[in-house]
């Protein structure tokens, strides 16, 4: 009698045991340690992409925007320069450290050319945005845009972002964040649009 339980208790044990194992395998079959990582990524990338509001190939809209020292530009007017805008803030780290390029990379590089900057500082106060240039001491133009007006005609989130705009107000590159290898690509997609005439 002992010995019969004992072969059932044994039996019951291997049953329960491959069962976990084809459980077990299904599980491995079905996980996919890719996917798994790329999804918040990927959910991120869908996030920035439904945050974009002009596109690259899409003409940019129009927009006037005072300048730090008063003087406003207007978009259309600049219709045969090839023009980047970017819209930063003082309290972002990367638009920070892409800010720390311009003056070389872009406004030394371009000077003389059919090239105009047009940083945008994105809801803040004048302020707060002379401090920053003090700090800092920059000294090259810079847009305002406290109430955010002129960044959601292009965007409802993230910054740093650029927008380069070809001659006839088309947009070329629509690009959100800073890495110093975008911003080297993106000043040799300056170069080539200034040089296509």
């Amino acid at each position: 009698m002992r010995e019969r339980r004992k072969q059932k208790m044994s039996n019951l044990m291997l049953v329960v045991m491959l069962i976990v194992l084809i459980a077990i395998f299904i599980l491995l079959l079905m996980w996919n340690p890719q996917s798994a990582t790329a999804r918040p990524q990927d959910s991120q990338q869908a996030k920035i992409e439904q945050s974009t509001i002009i596109k690259e190939g899409m003409m940019a809209p129009d927009f006037k925007v005072e300048m730090f020292d008063g003087e406003p530009i207007r978009l259309s007017e600049l219709r045969g320069k090839v023009v980047l805008v970017n819209f930063w803030a003082t309290w972002c780290p990367p638009c920070r450290e892409e800010l720390t390029y311009v003056q070389a990379d872009l406004i030394d590089r371009f000077k003389g050319q059919d090239f105009v900057f047009i940083p945008i500082s994105r809801g803040e106060e004048y302020g707060t945005v002379a401090a920053f240039r003090k700090r800092m001491g920059y000294s090259f133009p810079m847009g305002l845009d406290p109430d955010q007006s002129i960044y959601r005609k292009f965007a409802t989130n993230y910054i740093p972002r650029n927008f380069l705009i070809d001659r006839e107000g088309r947009v070329i590159l629509a690009s959100v964040g800073f890495t110093k290898q975008e911003f080297v690509e993106m000043v040799r997609l300056i170069e080539k649009a200034i040089n296509n005439k």
